[in-house]
């Protein structure tokens, strides 16, 4: 049969109808919201870049959480913007560091919130590198016992999840391992498994204060044209031991996201990384576009390609325009 008998514009004609047949659907539950938390008290500092994004102080980061909490968005994903750097970033592991103090007050006045921790050095060594720096070579396996402390301390201050984003090899081995030794086998691990060396990480950089000071990043995140390499680096951190994985950034890679859907049972995330966002917003700001109906396209296009959750910076947004 084709047309006239088959009119598949007959399940379009009316909103309940789509809503009826709607394949792919959003809910606040698919959320992640990133939130950078800075020294001080009573900050809340526009980010220039990424309009209607903010740095926020401990104290005003509680704030944001309770709004977190009542739109419904299960889960933040905390990154320090520190007041010092150092070779080694020795602020990333401090138990009095500011993402530790961040992650205790969030666990201490929203406990139903599940709250994840970036783990990386960029943002707390003076030379902006994701690991220990030689020369100028980033030292992977020297990296390795710094990246574990980090993800150990954000485990003692109370995070549920560390997500490690800096690339370097093994180093979800040395943080399951650090995790288990000191008795916290129940914390998980969000594998940034394929993270690209993007252009589209611009915005967050000036957010993080993280921009490398010599060089680039592209010796250790993944060359973009490279597809099969990423399914190699997910296998080895699905085999390390991480309980998630993640694509970033979303929408370029929605073919590697899609292939790892195929391939793999283990829960998976994507980021519509900061140059994602704020393009949309930019755009929409201009009247270039409809920056919610954007939005929400961009959305759904990443849950469609096999995302179980999407860290965004538009969680709170769009969790608002949703029904459920």
């Amino acid at each position: 049969m084709s047309f006239p008998e088959i009119r598949m514009r007959r399940l379009r004609r009316s909103d309940a109808l789509r809503r009826l047949v709607r394949e792919t659907r959003l809910s606040r539950d698919d959320f992640v919201l990133p939130l950078f938390v800075v020294e001080g008290s009573g900050v809340r500092e526009p980010i220039a870049s990424m309009p209607g994004v903010f740095r926020y102080s401990v104290d005003t980061l509680v704030t944001e959480a309770k709004r977190v909490r009542d739109a419904g968005v299960p889960a933040v994903i905390l990154f320090g913007v520190p007041g010092d750097k150092d070779p080694s970033g020795s602020g990333a592991d401090a138990a009095g560091g500011i993402v530790q103090r961040a992650v205790g007050a969030l666990a201490a006045a929203e406990p139903e919130l599940c709250v994840m921790t970036d783990v990386c050095l960029c943002a707390y060594t003076d030379h902006g590198h994701c690991g220990i720096v030689k020369g100028e070579e980033i030292d992977n396996d020297l990296s390795l016992e710094r990246i574990a402390a980090t993800a150990l301390s954000h485990a003692r201050a109370g995070a549920q999840v560390v997500a490690p984003s800096d690339m370097m090899d093994g180093r979800v081995e040395a943080i399951r391992r650090s995790l288990d030794d000191h008795g916290f086998e129940s914390v998980a691990i969000l594998s940034y498994a394929a993270k690209f060396a993007s252009a589209y990480y611009g915005p967050f950089r000036d957010a993080a204060e993280s921009t490398p000071q010599f060089g680039d990043r592209r010796s250790y995140q993944m060359d973009p044209p490279n597809a099969r390499e990423a399914l190699r680096e997910m296998y080895y951190d699905l085999e390390e031991g991480a309980d998630a994985l993640m694509v970033k950034p979303a929408l370029p890679y929605l073919d590697v996201l899609s292939h790892a859907r195929r391939e793999f049972e283990i829960p998976l995330a994507a980021y519509q990384v900061s140059g994602e966002y704020a393009m949309i917003r930019a755009a929409g700001e201009r009247g270039w576009i409809d920056a919610e109906r954007a939005m929400d396209e961009a959305l759904l296009a990443i849950k469609r390609a096999g995302a179980d959750f999407i860290l965004t910076y538009a969680a709170l947004d769009v969790a608002s325009r949703l029904r459920a």
